[in-house]
């Protein structure tokens, strides 16, 4: 879906999608109509059009009577997000490499750049930012909207817990960081090459390199199932 049009509403729409994925808008918060019409200098008609678009996208929850919130983190979307993600990866990275065009394998590359620069700049920010521009150009080359629509909303959660990852204190190491940004390069050179089942395997592995560290940030006390694994059904 193309950014809302006017230059104070694409404003508002971008500056309040780097606030949510940034977590400088935390999960489930309000966001209130009187702060941020002042902030972006709109009336309410016009911000509301920029929440029901954001809504649509992931970003934003409407329900009637409390107005908009930032979509939560519950351990329940969390734990379908686990589920999803390495399915929807693996189908995207695979597409990538039978669809992309040399425009958007040019894209990539710019993308890995600005990547690779945010990583040797220490800035947690902007490593998730370019991180998710990185993996949003390989929805774009995969071609499949319903896959697209999948990517975009998994990689608003990603985004998101992603910031613990790319965190110096706390967060992976720099064998850790320096191995993603690794993969990033192999992922590239698998699409270019149109190696299929290597650009599959490669999601898997970049998956499974943040997996565990950013399952320590978001295991809830008491949830059974460890995310990512279905729970066993029991028997009557």
């Amino acid at each position: 879906m193309p950014p809302v049009r006017g230059t104070a509403k694409t404003v508002a729409y971008e500056d309040l999608k780097r606030a949510i994925l940034t977590l400088e808008r935390k999960p489930g918060s309000a966001l209130e109509e009187t702060e941020l019409c002042e902030r972006y200098g709109l009336s309410r008609t016009p911000l509301r059009e920029v929440l029901q678009q954001l809504a649509g996208e992931g970003y934003v929850s409407l329900q009637l009577n409390r107005g908009a919130r930032v979509s939560d983190m519950s351990h329940y979307t969390l734990r379908d997000f686990f589920l999803a993600a390495p399915l929807i990866y693996s189908a995207i990275l695979r597409l990538a490499a039978q669809n992309a065009t040399p425009q958007q394998i040019g894209d990539l590359k710019a993308a890995q750049e600005d990547f690779r620069a945010a990583m040797a700049s220490g800035d947690v920010t902007a490593r998730a930012l370019t991180n998710d521009r990185f993996h949003r150009i390989t929805g774009l080359m995969a071609g499949n909207s319903y896959l697209l629509a999948s990517l975009d909303r998994l990689l608003i959660d990603h985004t998101r817990i992603g910031m613990t990852f790319f965190r110096q204190k706390g967060g992976a190491t720099d064998e850790r960081l320096s191995l993603a940004c690794r993969q990033h390069d192999d992922m590239i050179a698998a699409i270019e090459q149109g190696d299929e089942d290597r650009a599959a395997e490669l999601a898997l592995e970049h998956w499974a390199l943040s997996r565990d560290q950013i399952e320590l940030f978001v295991m809830p006390a008491g949830l059974e199932a460890p995310l990512g694994q279905p729970p066993k059904l029991k028997s009557a």
